[in-house]
């Protein structure tokens, strides 16, 4: 998967995703992550990313033309490279030409590696695991940081795939957002965690918040840790997370359950 963030700030996306988890996925090659100045698709000499609204109002709202731009650019390299699957540069003597069936195939094939667009805004639709789990599955991200009051509304309606918020709260700007957003979903690639289940295994994966975690001592200033994570009996301990599952989560997150208080 390659990820590109564009952004005002783009040391406020280095530092954390260049620690743990995310610096080993891209060592071992998981992700390719490039971070963007948008900046550098402005065409005055002082760099101009944003103006006044029309219709007056507090703030600026982030220019269309450098938002455009660089997403042209990005989606661009991703697309020509997955257009060499459906067809070929090479002299014609030296290509044998596909079935229609097989083009076809090769078409759709290049479909699946369009590149989705990604505006963090907190009028967007809220994060959540099911969204990070989709997401996963895309071959490329871009991913623009909304800064300011927000950005045209034309990057909205002609270019962006997903308008997303992380929730009900407004922050400085969109590059916090993005690395959350990155970080959840680089996470589920296959490698990128030490052990596969860990990811199938975490808060939300399936519907409820994630059971209770112990480690030694046993016993720590007279608290023990539950018998039954000592017993050995795989059974057991299962039906036991499960149940502290639930539990959690009608404490925590009863907006997770049904009206039951089921999953």
């Amino acid at each position: 998967m390659r990820i590109d963030i564009l952004t005002l700030f783009p040391e406020i996306c280095r530092a954390p995703l260049n620690e743990s988890m995310m610096k080993r996925a891209q060592e071992k090659k998981i992700v390719d992550l490039r971070i963007h100045n948008l900046r550098d698709w402005t065409t005055d000499k002082h760099h101009i990313v944003d103006d006044a609204p029309f219709g007056g109002g507090q703030g600026m709202v982030m220019k269309p033309e450098p938002i455009f731009s660089a997403v042209e650019e990005l989606r661009g390299t991703i697309e020509k490279t997955s257009l060499r699957a459906v067809g070929s540069t090479e002299p014609e003597a030296n290509v044998q030409r596909p079935t229609p069936k097989a083009f076809a195939s090769r078409q759709s094939n290049a479909q699946l590696q369009k590149s989705k667009i990604i505006l963090m805004s907190p009028a967007g639709r809220r994060f959540d695991q099911q969204m990070a789990i989709e997401l996963a599955h895309a071959p490329h991200l871009i991913v623009i940081c909304g800064h300011y009051e927000g950005v045209d509304h034309r990057v909205v309606e002609q270019l962006v795939d997903f308008e997303i918020s992380i929730g009900d709260y407004v922050l400085t700007n969109g590059a916090i957002a993005a690395v959350v957003l990155v970080d959840a979903v680089v996470r589920l690639l296959p490698g990128a965690l030490g052990h596969e289940q860990s990811a199938t295994d975490d808060s939300f994966s399936g519907g409820l918040l994630e059971a209770p975690q112990y480690t030694r001592p046993a016993e720590f200033r007279g608290w023990m840790v539950p018998e039954v994570l000592l017993s050995g009996n795989h059974a057991q301990i299962a039906a036991w997370r499960k149940a502290e599952a639930l539990k959690r989560t009608k404490e925590n997150r009863p907006d997770l359950l049904d009206d039951s208080g089921n999953k």
